[in-house]
This record gives C-alpha cells, structure tokens and sequence, in this order.
C-alpha cells in the first residue's frame, strides 16, 4: 500500500526557533518561563508547518517538567462527589435519584468508608458531563 510522503520540514527556520529556545529538558522555573514566552508567541499567530513541529516538541517538554515539578495528588471520591454536589445545587437525594445510584452509598461515599465503582463512576460522567478520568479509580 502506497502512502503519501509527507512534505519536508523547511529545517532553516525550525533551527532558528531550536537556536533561541533548545528542545531540551527544562529544569528550573526561569526556563520554564522562557519555554512559555516562546509558546505566547508562536500560538498567538498562524503556524508554518516547521514551527508547528517545533511548538509540538516544546509544548511536550514544557508537560514534562510541570508533571515533575507541580504533581496534581488525586482527588479522592468524598471530596469531588461533596463537590459536585455544592457546585451543582443538589441534594444526596436529587444526585442519587438522577444517577441510579442509592442514597446509602453516596452517604458511604461521602462520609469516606466507601469507593465509587467504575459503574457508578460512569453514570456520574453521563449525567453531570464530568469526564471520567478526574475519578480515581481505586475500586
């Protein structure tokens, strides 16, 4: 099966973006600001097909460090079931009734002597809209 060549990278100004901020691991907070200056200002205008590569690999790097420097812990299912509850106006009641799920256990789950299931999780993520991978998934 034939495929397609895709049309060579123009490597003259991918190295002149390389040359003002190099592809390479970032690791303090200076060069993480450096890294985002030049992120503001290549996605603030249309993209050539070299800066689009060079933006991919920079944007990825920038994910890395923050990954290792500003670890989000997970949020455990008592709490983000309390906050969908508070920032959705409902009662355990109106919230069991609306996703099948029954008032005993989001009592359970509330007070913290009980998970969510990947079930119940599930029919959360449908009713309220909520993407499932915010849960943690310890059930």
């Amino acid at each position: 099966m034939a495929t397609k060549a895709r049309n060579p990278l123009k490597l003259q100004r991918y190295l002149q973006l390389v040359r003002e901020f190099p592809l390479v691991p970032i690791e303090n907070k200076r060069q993480l600001s450096t890294a985002i200056d030049m992120i503001d200002r290549l996605v603030d205008r249309d993209l050539n097909p070299e800066e689009e590569a060079y933006l991919d690999v920079l944007a990825h790097i920038v994910e890395r460090y923050e990954d290792r420097a500003y670890p989000i812990a997970a949020v455990d299912d008592a709490a983000l079931l309390a906050d969908i509850l508070e920032s959705k106006g409902l009662t355990q009641v109106a919230f069991a009734r609306a996703t099948g799920i029954s008032e005993s256990t989001v009592s359970s789950v509330l007070k913290g002597t009980r998970n969510l299931t990947r079930e119940q999780i599930g029919r959360i993520a449908t009713s309220y809209n909520i993407p499932a991978g915010v849960f943690s998934f310890t059930a």
